[in-house]
């Protein structure tokens, strides 16, 4: 069973209608025992990084969250769900994230020809071939963003694959049993399939 978490910002619906196309089976999980009870756990995210800590934590989901990482559950952040694994944002420079990961979360930096927000397709460079999520997959992919913040890790090991756009950032982040992508591997199509069936089947 695939806990995927409901806050209030996520993009549920194409999220586990694309999870259930493989096979698995889903369930949104608002409170803390149903995280408990999943095998693995799915953080999306569409919004504000500071009303998002707010949301996690006055459900008691982000203590969660962190103890099952702690425990081993295999666990994929989204978007936004990546940006929160990080202690802080640009974005809401009040806010503390969940701290799993040492960095921080910056936004693009205006340039010519740069629009921002990074909308649109484009490639994933494989930075760590021996990522469980990249089986069947071929470097150059293409996948679908939709960011105007991207992850500035200060552990540049767990970067598994970089996108350029403007500079160089990481678009997909691994460590142990934790994944995360910045782009939406739910409106990725063939490729962003084939990354949640890897996932669904670590």
């Amino acid at each position: 069973m695939i806990a995927i978490i409901d806050y209030g910002m996520g993009n549920i619906h194409s999220v586990r209608k694309a999870l259930e196309t493989l096979g698995a089976q889903t369930a949104v999980a608002t409170t803390p025992r149903q995280i408990i009870k999943a095998d693995k756990i799915v953080l999306p995210g569409v919004g504000a990084f500071g009303e998002a800590v707010s949301e996690l934590n006055s459900h008691g989901l982000a203590s969660c969250i962190l103890e099952q990482i702690q425990d081993k559950k295999v666990f994929l952040g989204i978007c936004l769900g990546m940006h929160l694994l990080f202690e802080t944002s640009q974005e809401s420079p009040q806010a503390r994230g969940l701290g799993l990961f040492k960095g921080t979360v910056e936004r693009f930096q205006p340039q010519a020809g740069l629009k921002v927000p990074h909308m649109g397709w484009n490639q994933i460079v494989i930075r760590q071939v021996a990522c469980p999520l990249f089986k069947g997959l071929e470097d150059g992919s293409s996948v679908y963003f939709c960011h105007s913040f991207f992850p500035l890790p200060q552990d540049s090991s767990i970067v598994a694959a970089t996108t350029e756009y403007g500079a160089e950032f990481g678009s997909i982040l691994w460590k142990d049993n934790v994944f995360a992508t910045q782009f939406h591997p739910e409106k990725s199509q063939g490729v962003g399939l084939k990354i949640l069936e890897n996932f669904v089947n670590i």
